[in-house]
């Protein structure tokens, strides 16, 4: 990785630990050391997670498959909502609903529900009811928009996770597993590594760290995505040139 990476995910503190009394034991192996209370997580272990991580969701995406983007934190929410959707992939940014992998057929169904209700409220509709039935609908719908949103385009379950603090995001991480579904994950040194297939360790509660490393992974999906475009339109290319030469009439010899 280039040294400009490096020097990046430095400056945005991605190698702060928590306090050394709150870690977990099995993050030994990615903390370089400690500074007076707090552990330093070591920079080159963050790298080949990253590198790991960037390089399975280019596949992922180059495959077609779907990668739901997951963090709920205060710091992780705008960053997950902004970086998911340059990346044209799921998210959820403010409240993980139980169910949202294990029963995947009521979440669309709710889906449907909000498609409803934005219906009645863009129409003529809404004006029918009263307006404490309109005050109910509408509150339904802000808390529905807030939840379910970022799942629109989730119209199959995920082949990945991805997820800012598996503490905080234990749900998503129990339903992935009990699915067989791809983790990655940013974690801290209170994290276990062990509940993550791919694990990246760093800061989770920065947000300049938590940009830097959703920046990349959301530009490995990009990545993915421009090579099946260059594919297909390669592949256009070479079927338009061959109609053209199939098109071209045999010359004929003149009679001399």
């Amino acid at each position: 990785m280039a040294n400009s990476v490096v020097k990046e995910l430095i400056e945005a503190g991605v190698h702060f630990g928590h306090r050394s009394s709150r870690w977990n034991p099995k993050m030994a192996p990615y903390i370089y050391g400690r500074k007076k209370t707090i552990h330093i997580i070591d920079i080159r272990e963050t790298i080949r997670g990253l590198l790991r991580a960037s390089k399975y969701l280019t596949q992922v995406s180059t495959g077609g498959s779907l990668i739901l983007f997951t963090g709920t934190k205060r710091q992780a929410g705008d960053v997950i909502e902004r970086e998911a959707s340059r990346c044209g992939m799921p998210y959820v940014s403010e409240r993980w609903l139980g169910g949202c992998l294990t029963n995947f057929r009521t979440v669309r169904s709710r889906l449907g529900r909000l498609e409803e209700l934005e219906a009645i409220r863009s129409g003529e509709e809404l004006a029918t009811y009263s307006k404490k039935m309109q005050s109910a609908l509408n509150r339904e719908y802000r808390k529905m928009y807030r939840n379910l949103n970022g799942m629109r385009s989730m119209n199959r379950l995920p082949e990945c996770v991805v997820v800012i603090d598996p503490k905080k995001e234990k749900n998503a991480i129990r339903e992935s597993r009990k699915l067989g579904i791809t983790t990655v994950a940013l974690i801290d040194s209170d994290c276990d590594p062990d509940d993550i297939d791919l694990p990246i360790p760093g800061n989770d509660d920065g947000i300049r760290s938590i940009e830097v490393i959703v920046k990349h992974l959301a530009d490995a999906v990009l990545r993915g995505k421009a090579t099946v475009t260059a594919q297909s339109e390669g592949a256009d290319d070479s079927s338009s040139q061959t109609g053209t030469e199939e098109s071209v009439p045999p010359a004929t010899e003149t009679a001399e």
